[in-house]
């Protein structure tokens, strides 16, 4: 799963600010999230730290989505836990550290919470019927479906090379589908819907890029994310038991600080250096379903997770090749 996850250099700013899954990175302008000197190694160590809190958001998804700490909870109400305690946490750092707001568009906010709020509610529904490492997996397809969508929308050109890592991320997907068992897995079609939902998310990442600083369209997102999940778990709220309170307080805390460490990471190190660390979410993932749940990866996993980030791997680094900047002569 991706920070709203997403391409890291699909956001504002020289050092690459990032996106998180279903949410815009932290602060700029602020001290605490201004570039700092480069120091590659925490960059790596921060990006590690962000990508197993993200990890353990899905690890608790399935547990209130399985019934493992009380009656199953609907995705809906996983979700809106998930936007309610990040919007809180994300509220109370906002009061402390005072970063400087600006007129939002609240429009171009409007469409990129919604489709963000998509794709975490069907990321977390996947959770409940497929392993970790799948669901995972899956998602990284985010900027593949954010390049195809950038085409129309943003009038980008895609060149043979974007193409083809596009198309064997998506073979990797299709394997993960396991259509040689009769019938494809409901989880891996909510976790490709969550992969839509989160590349169009990108779209519209763009389009706020350099106009709002990355705190204020953090909290913009969470505050349009809470009011949409809470419209939409009305009709499916249940009263949590004491250890899904505890647990959908955790999820929305791990999201806010696995939003922390990436932007810190990507603050100290340059995008194309640190977002490959990120894609240690996926043994996360493997591991936690593993060692809580008794679910490894098996055979068809692997292989699909390799082919999904061989595809995803080629995009990231053609990315960065084609956003460099062009060497200059000698003066």
């Amino acid at each position: 799963m991706s920070f709203s996850g997403h391409d890291a250099r699909d956001f504002v700013g020289p050092r690459g600010e990032f996106a998180l899954a279903g949410t815009a990175a932290l602060a700029h302008g602020s001290a605490m999230f201004t570039p700092r000197a480069p120091n590659p190694g925490l960059a790596a160590l921060l990006t590690l730290l962000a990508a197993a809190l993200l990890a353990g958001t899905t690890l608790l998804a399935k547990a209130l989505g399985t019934g493992a700490l009380g009656p199953a909870l609907s995705p809906f109400q996983i979700s809106h836990g998930r936007f309610l305690f990040a919007f809180l946490a994300i509220a109370t750092m906002t009061a402390v550290i005072r970063p400087r707001l600006t007129q939002p568009d609240l429009a171009t906010h409007a469409k990129r919470s919604a489709l963000g709020w998509g794709g975490v509610t069907l990321m977390f529904a996947a959770a409940a019927f497929i392993p970790l490492s799948d669901a995972t997996a899956i998602s990284f397809l985010n900027p593949v479906f954010g390049m195809m969508l950038a085409i129309p929308l943003l009038g980008e050109r895609v060149g043979p090379v974007r193409w083809g890592a596009a198309a064997t991320a998506l073979v990797g997907a299709a394997i993960l589908m396991r259509p040689g068992s009769g019938v494809i897995e409901t989880g891996a079609l909510l976790a490709l819907g969550a992969a839509v939902c989160l590349g169009g998310e990108l779209i519209f990442i763009k389009r706020l890029a350099g106009r709002e600083g990355p705190w204020q369209i953090l909290l913009v997102n969470n505050a349009i994310g809470l009011s949409i999940a809470t419209l939409a778990v009305i009709w499916v709220w249940t009263a949590p038991t004491p250890a899904q309170w505890a647990a959908l307080a955790a999820l929305g805390l791990l999201m806010a600080l696995a939003q922390t460490a990436f932007v810190n990471a990507m603050a100290r190190g340059d995008a194309s250096f640190v977002a490959p660390f990120f894609y240690t979410a996926l043994i996360f993932a493997a591991l936690y379903d593993g060692m809580f749940f008794g679910v490894w990866p098996d055979a068809v996993s692997i292989i699909g997770a390799v082919v999904i980030l061989t595809g995803a791997g080629v995009l990231l680094w053609r990315e960065g090749r084609r956003r460099a900047p062009a060497p200059r002569g000698p003066a």
